[in-house]
């Protein structure tokens, strides 16, 4: 029975590729009793015949999808030519690209093609007495316009962002960088979605070889669906158990756009807002567009701080329950007589406070992510507030731990980018926990293998943490702090070819 019903689902789909790989039929009539059987119980996608001008032995099948087609330029230049022809003889393909007025057509010959052009959104016209049929440049996708960028806010510089059409974020590159040598190779992916997807470099930087591995990663990838550039971004990793991440993800056209003119690659998915940057360091989460807009004083200030803080926001909570729990001789008299007071009450140790208050709060952010705009700040800073609040009254905590678990989030809250605020953050769990046990013996492993681990990741054959290891004196300018740009002079090692230098802007300098 089981023989029997594999054979007949591969017979089934032997027919359907066969199906799909058959050539175009010259008998109208043929081609459309086929069409049908494809696109049954599919109300959205049109089908229409008519007799082409006095020879009404010749028939016209047009075939589109609504709403993904631009009607007008269909009507106006394909159906009102078409309609008004008035002909005896039979047309042929290359006489019906002079009929109508459309600059991009496509001549396509199996029924596998069709589906494609139609799924793309492009109307393909069939005649009979011909083998081969018209694809029809015509598509028109519903977009978002071009807006702010919601997650990485500048107080200087573009305001645009990528949204979630190909197109519009391939020419928002093309506006920043307009030199023939900025190539972009397209792909599809998804078996079912066939969703393009854009692999963008400027070529005489990048290395070919990069190059190369990039596409042949993507090509090993097997999927059936993908919507979004965080489903590829898994894929292709080099570290799929690794907690940090090894691409950088940004939705500012610029910040992609200088890191191409770097030596980077970018990858754009259709239907994602969110571009892809490889390979990334350890310390491009650090850096943020104000960097290079606020000058290179203020940009290094910055730089440092937020690396700072990201140790705070990583052992904050955990020094803490460390000092307290095993190495009280460290805190002066003063302080450890008002935070002993404050702790009479607590029945608890403070690694479980610490615990409680960073689970409370990492919800009450969880939340806030979820609840609608206008009430999901409120939410997040009342809650707060009032749990807090309630907390040490109920002295459930003591009011030193709250403290320090709000200067925790707001360190958080200076790592510019959210995927890496994220690794911080659920680190910080088994931190506290080895603190607990070890105390700052216990911080300092913790400290030493998160070291090791990053030391080990690769992305894509750049380490991670590169410019510290291996050491690299002409990246330093522009890793640790914010060099200025006339001293930033040779691209990244890894992009190098030919010892090609950066362009001088202030030669007088």
């Amino acid at each position: 029975m089981l023989k029997w019903i594999s054979r007949t689902n591969s017979s089934k789909h032997s027919h359907r590729k066969k199906s799909n790989d058959q050539e175009i039929k010259k008998s109208s009539r043929d081609n459309l009793r086929i069409l049908k059987e494809a696109f049954v119980d599919t109300p959205d996608v049109i089908m229409s015949s008519w007799n082409v001008g006095n020879n009404s032995s010749q028939n016209c099948l047009l075939i589109y999808v609504s709403g993904i087609v631009d009607m007008n330029q269909l009507n106006e230049h394909v159906i009102k030519p078409l309609h008004a022809l008035k002909v005896n003889t039979n047309i042929d393909i290359n006489s019906l690209k002079n009929i109508i007025n459309i600059p991009n057509t496509n001549v396509i010959k199996t029924f596998r093609d069709i589906y494609k052009e139609i799924s793309d959104g492009h109307p393909v016209l069939i005649m009979d007495s011909n083998s081969t049929a018209l694809s029809l440049e015509l598509s028109k996708w519903q977009t978002r316009s071009i807006e702010e960028p919601s997650s990485e806010t500048v107080i200087r510089g573009p305001k645009e962002s990528f949204n979630e059409s190909l197109d519009t974020n391939v020419s928002l590159i093309r506006k920043r960088i307009r030199i023939p040598k900025l190539k972009i190779k397209k792909i599809y992916m998804g078996a079912y979605s066939r969703t393009p997807i854009a692999i963008t470099f400027v070529e005489g930087i990048v290395d070919p070889s990069l190059v190369n591995e990039i596409i042949k990663r993507i090509r090993n990838v097997s999927v059936d669906s993908l919507f979004d550039s965080g489903t590829l971004q898994e894929c292709i990793q080099d570290s799929k158990w690794s907690i940090f991440p090894t691409i950088l993800s940004t939705e500012r056209p610029d910040t992609t756009s200088a890191a191409l003119v770097e030596g980077r690659i970018a990858i754009i998915v259709d239907g994602s807002p969110h571009a892809l940057i490889l390979p990334s360091t350890f310390f491009m989460f650090f850096s943020t567009p104000d960097d290079y807009y606020s000058g290179f004083i203020v940009g290094t200030i910055l730089r440092v701080l937020r690396l700072f803080y990201a140790l705070i926001a990583q052992f904050g909570p955990s020094i803490y329950v460390a000092i307290t729990t095993f190495h009280q001789e460290m805190i002066p008299t003063t302080l450890l007589v008002s935070i002993t007071r404050a702790r009479e009450q607590v029945p608890f140790p403070s690694v479980f406070e610490a615990v409680i208050m960073e689970i409370t709060f990492e919800a009450l952010r969880e939340a806030s992510v979820h609840l609608p705009r206008p009430v999901g700040p409120a939410i997040s800073i009342v809650g707060a507030l009032v749990i807090g609040q309630a907390a040490i009254q109920a002295s459930l905590v003591s009011p030193l731990m709250v403290i320090v678990v709000a200067i925790t989030a707001i360190a958080s809250f200076m790592i510019p980018h959210y995927e890496l605020a994220n690794a911080i953050r659920l680190l910080r769990f088994p931190i506290i926990i080895f603190a607990s046990l070890c105390g700052l013996l216990g911080i300092i492993f913790s400290f030493i293998t998160i070291l090791i681990h990053l030391c080990t990741l690769r992305s894509f054959g750049v380490p991670y943490t590169e410019p510290l290891t291996p050491f690299k004196k002409s990246s330093m300018m522009d890793s640790l702090i914010r060099g200025p740009v006339w001293k930033i002079q040779k691209h990244r090692r890894f992009t190098e070819k030919n010892g090609m230098k950066r362009e001088r802007r202030h030669k007088g300098r």
